[in-house]
């Protein structure tokens, strides 16, 4: 008998004939003889509903504690619902808020981390043959405060549970039907992975694929839990994310990502003093601005060009926080592009294998586009460019880098195109 962890998102759990379909799934586990731990997400739109009502309700913004309170409620509903279908399936089960699981958070309304999990309520009920389903995307303080945990809280929430409880095995149920080398929507060639290491599997969630969340890749990679992606309305084999995976013959790129739209932005002629560097960024980082691909350029006579990205949302209130510095800070003027995106390849085969760079300029160049930055790492190469022709670069460089279904071969020599 194996332990398992199964997780499942808000689309899986939207309405009811939904949870009845979930709750014959994991009924049907149960009957092969696993133990089931399932962790489930707010019904549908739920979470974006409550915080619409949330604004109808209070002028001011709320206070975070309050929508704590508020938000917590979307994932109790769904647990009791799904109980209770089970219970109609004729299986013993019971439902957990987050707190009674024993799901112990950092005193950050909104976007707590899990610090302990004390599973002793969780363990008794399987020792006693219940099935047991637990609210995601939330959990308590050690002063007994409610927390939820943010973006991504839900699978968050399933990993820490496989590691707290050692756990065999923590299956992700989503509404595709595991990872694959890109989004299909925009390439239909796109091929499901077999398997993804941790490593690019945290490089996709950090460059825009929204499979999973990176704190739950993280927390998967720290406690070596064996992770499995898989979709909620068919019966297909899932892709495996774990510490290594056997390169694919030719195969050095294992995906391409994309982010939201972003800006760029440019202090020009700034002092390359790093105090006055971290004034930038720490102002940035008071007022909630998440900083990317960060490049110092261009140094002469003490000063030099920096650059960076921000999302596209954030913008105007960066700009008005760099103009309020600037005098402080030195620098003389401030450039921004926007409606720019930002694409990456990603595989563990880029450390060994010269020419991926060369082959990513010279695709994205054919596609009539400017890059603006560039970023790299052992396992990525990212390029911020305009995103007017977008869905064209990923599928160029879907094909060069031979990921279309059933393509096997990439060249990277370009000297004589």
């Amino acid at each position: 008998m194996s332990l398992l962890v199964m997780k499942y998102g808000g689309s899986s759990v939207g309405d009811a004939k939904r949870i009845k379909r979930v709750a014959r799934r994991i009924a049907d586990r149960r009957q092969e003889g696993h133990q089931c731990v399932v962790v489930v997400s707010a019904m549908g739109d739920t979470t974006d509903d409550l915080i619409e009502l949330s604004k109808e309700i209070a002028e001011a913004t709320p206070s975070a504690r309050e929508m704590d309170m508020l938000l917590s409620t979307g994932e109790q509903v769904s647990v009791a619902l799904l109980s209770m279908a089970l219970h109609a399936l004729g299986e013993q089960a019971v439902s957990l808020t987050g707190w009674q699981a024993g799901i112990r958070t950092e005193a950050n309304h909104g976007k707590a981390r899990i610090i302990d999990i004390q599973a002793d309520r969780i363990m008794n009920a399987l020792y006693q043959g219940r099935i047991v389903i637990i609210a995601g995307f939330q959990g308590v303080t050690e002063n007994g405060e409610i927390t939820t945990l943010g973006r991504g809280g839900s699978d968050t929430t399933a990993v820490a549970l496989a590691a707290a409880i050692r756990a065999d095995l923590c299956e992700i149920y989503t509404d595709v039907d595991g990872v694959y080398s890109t989004d299909p929507r925009i390439v239909k060639q796109a091929r499901k992975l077999k398997e993804i290491s941790y490593d690019e599997m945290l490089e996709m969630a950090h460059l825009g694929a929204a499979v999973l969340h990176p704190r739950a890749v993280e927390c998967a990679k720290q406690n070596k839990v064996k992770l499995v992606v898989r979709s909620s309305f068919t019966n297909h084999e899932g892709t495996q994310v774990k510490e290594e995976t056997d390169m694919e013959q030719g195969i050095v790129v294992r995906g391409i990502a994309f982010d939201k739209p972003i800006a760029h932005v440019s202090l020009l002629d700034m002092p390359t003093n790093p105090s006055r560097l971290a004034a930038v960024f720490n102002s940035l980082a008071n007022d909630d601005i998440d900083v990317d691909l960060i490049v110092q350029g261009g140094i002469r006579n003490g000063k030099a060009d920096l650059s960076f990205t921000v999302s596209l949302a954030d913008l105007e209130k960066a700009k008005s926080v760099l103009y309020h510095i600037q005098a402080d800070v030195g620098f003389k003027n401030l450039e921004t592009h926007s409606d720019l995106v930002k694409v990456s390849i990603v595989g563990a085969g880029n450390v060994s294998s010269p020419g991926l760079a060369a082959t990513m300029f010279h695709t994205i160049a054919e596609t009539g586009v400017s890059i603006y930055t560039v970023s790299t790492s052992e396992i990525k190469i990212s390029c911020v460019i305009e995103g007017r022709r977008l869905h064209e670069v990923i599928r160029s460089l879907h094909t060069v880098f031979g990921l279309d279904e059933h393509e096997y071969v990439f060249v990277t020599d370009v000297s004589n195109e």
